[in-house]
């Protein structure tokens, strides 16, 4: 197959471990640098372009974009699923999972269970929404946070007052949730590929700190999901529509809850506390799955 990537850093591991596992497989793939695309939008004829020169029309495309080019990134791969290139996850799951309210809007339609959640534009809001969630401790995210960045743990009324107001200030769209205090600062991440759970890992934030993110200092290790974990993780990647993605959970007294569905989630951190090869998981449903115009975007707009 030929394969194409959309990634801003090829150095990063995830991009290199996708790299190494498509050429171990015999396939060719170009990591294209997402902001560097144009787009020509023409009637029966979409065309990209990079570094001045229109791209072939690949077999398939791994998008990862990242959570600040999100718009722009969604709009190149809309570009691909015209030309009908298969996406490893498609421009409308992305952008599902990247709009955490819509997320969990969906989410708990489906049933599936998540932490109580409040969502409220205002500073004189705020009592009602800290009430809403059955009072302090809550934890306070901004929407467009990543890597345990934008989310806060208040555990006083006052001080979850006083950080509600001030994003509500600065006009910052945010989301108030209960504080499960049984997850003891650990969650669970199960990566899930092509409607099955490959992977699994407990991340335990540092001393100190209520966040598990690897990238905040974190450990991970490899953790044995209870049926109804391996059900919720599935079911949550099913509901948006994700193909490959990474489900983090809170091990609660009331079951699995889901916090948030990763569309693009790192692979080193998971790889090295399973031993197992991710990237080539994902190049094999590629193989199974990738076939000209077998896209649902495509046509849908």
């Amino acid at each position: 197959m030929r394969l194409a990537m959309l990634a801003r850093n090829p150095e990063l591991y995830s991009h290199q471990a996708l790299v190494r596992a498509a050429l171990a497989r015999g396939h060719t793939i170009d990591v294209i640098n997402t902001l560097h695309v144009h787009m020509n939008i023409t009637s029966n004829h979409p065309v990209l372009r990079f570094g001045g020169k229109a791209l072939p029309i690949y077999d398939a495309v791994i998008p990862r974009i990242g959570a600040s080019i999100t718009s722009y990134g969604l709009a190149v791969l809309r570009q691909f699923e015209m030309q009908g290139v298969y996406s490893l996850n498609e421009s409308v799951a992305i952008g599902r999972s990247r709009d955490k309210l819509r997320a969990l809007q969906l989410l708990a339609r489906a049933g599936i269970g998540l932490p109580v959640t409040a969502f409220a534009h205002g500073p004189r809001k705020a009592s009602e929404v800290i009430k809403e969630v059955g009072g302090t401790p809550v934890v306070i995210k901004l929407l467009e946070g990543t890597q345990g960045m934008g989310v806060i743990l208040a555990e006083t009324e006052g001080s979850a007052k006083s950080i509600i107001e001030a994003f509500s200030a600065a006009n910052v769209d945010i989301l108030v949730q209960e504080f499960i205090k049984e997850a003891e600062g650990s969650d669970i991440r199960a990566f899930v590929i092509g409607g099955e759970v490959v992977a699994a890992m407990k991340r335990t934030g540092r001393a100190g700190d209520f966040r598990s993110n690897l990238h905040r200092g974190g450990k991970g290790e490899v953790a044995e999901l209870s049926p109804d974990e391996r059900w919720t993780a599935v079911h949550a990647a099913e509901v948006l529509g994700l193909n490959a993605c990474g489900v983090d959970m809170l091990r609660s007294n009331r079951g699995p809850m889901v916090m948030e569905v990763n569309s693009s989630p790192g692979l080193q951190g998971i790889e090295t506390a399973t031993g197992i090869d991710l990237a080539d998981r994902i190049i094999g449903f590629l193989e199974n799955h990738a076939r000209p115009g077998k896209t649902d975007t495509r046509g849908n707009g």
